[in-house]
């Protein structure tokens, strides 16, 4: 296959473009800064693109099977007005002007299938509430992000491209994402549960997120919505007490909500003091076999490589 992935230098696309080429297939990646993507990986077919501003160069889409669209900014920043722009355009009008420019290529040269990502913040704060893939949307700023963000990758599937949005919990690898944000607190002795530690939060191993992604590429009964989590959500106190036990550190200081006011804002805080408790339902039911189910197993999986 040849597969175009856009965000392919962060955290998820570069473990998924390893897993293409090591499999065989042809990965385009499309990036701001192509000089530095290949030094991460030269195997990829790099192409310079700024995603909020135009569609992709047209020697990017030529001959693409699939495309795996993962591009968007961090949104664990303080959500100032132009931080709250600058995370919309990254995404909505990326997404926008990457299916632009697959709409502009001939019908039978476009793409069979596009993966689009979203993030399980579609449902906005949920409580102890057991979450599926047919839960409607929360209504705080990242779930009406999300909303927009869905919309704009479901407008694929009017150009005859079969769409799959993924909704990722917190992604779970020893090279970035979450795990690299908590490491330094809970290395240093000082870890633990954030604002009360009684959010929930959809977890997922990096290879699983990965495996799952390949999987949905193959899987052509596939579309519309799929949770990237694992089949056990667990809470962020039960997070903390698992991390600790695999730095072997303590983790029982917390870190109140007022902390997270001060460090990312009222907003944000809102949001990480909520949580989701999240299954992949369709998945699941579709069968797709999972490698980490429990989170001890899988931290002690990512530590023990280290």
């Amino acid at each position: 296959m040849r597969v175009l992935v856009t965000g392919a230098s962060g955290l998820i696309g570069r473990h998924l473009c390893d897993a293409l080429l090591i499999r065989g297939d042809d990965v385009v990646g499309l990036t701001r800064e192509v000089r530095s993507a290949r030094e991460t990986n030269p195997r990829v077919n790099w192409h310079a693109w700024q995603a909020a501003d135009e569609p992709p160069p047209a020697a990017a889409l030529e001959g693409l099977d699939a495309v795996v669209n993962l591009v968007g900014e961090p949104i664990n920043q303080r959500l100032t007005w132009k931080a709250k722009q600058r995370i919309r355009a990254s995404r909505i009008d990326a997404t926008r002007n990457l299916i632009e420019g697959l709409s502009a290529l001939d019908e039978k040269a476009r793409p069979g299938v596009f993966i689009s990502q979203s993030a399980v913040g579609y449902y906005g704060d949920c409580g102890d509430a057991l979450v599926d893939e047919s839960t409607p949307a929360g209504g705080d700023v990242l779930a009406a992000v999300c909303q927009d963000w869905e919309q704009a990758g479901l407008g694929a599937a009017a150009f005859g491209m079969r769409t799959v949005i993924t909704r990722t919990g917190h992604v779970l690898a020893a090279d970035g994402g979450l795990l690299k944000a908590l490491e330094t607190p809970f290395r240093l002795g000082v870890g633990g549960p954030l604002a009360g530690g009684d959010q929930f939060m959809p977890w997922i191993h990096i290879e699983d997120a990965v495996a799952m992604l390949l999987w949905a590429l193959a899987e052509k009964k596939l579309e519309g919505p799929l949770n990237l989590t694992s089949p056990n959500p667990v809470t962020n106190r039960e997070l903390a007490k698992a991390l600790g036990h695999a730095l072997h550190r303590p983790s029982a200081i917390p870190a109140p909500k007022l902390a997270l006011v001060l460090a990312r804002g009222r907003e944000l805080a809102e949001v990480l003091a909520g949580g989701q408790r999240v299954i992949p339902r369709r998945a699941l039911d579709m069968g797709f076999e999972f490698r980490f189910t429990e989170l001890e197993p899988a931290l002690e999986d990512l530590y023990r490589e280290r």
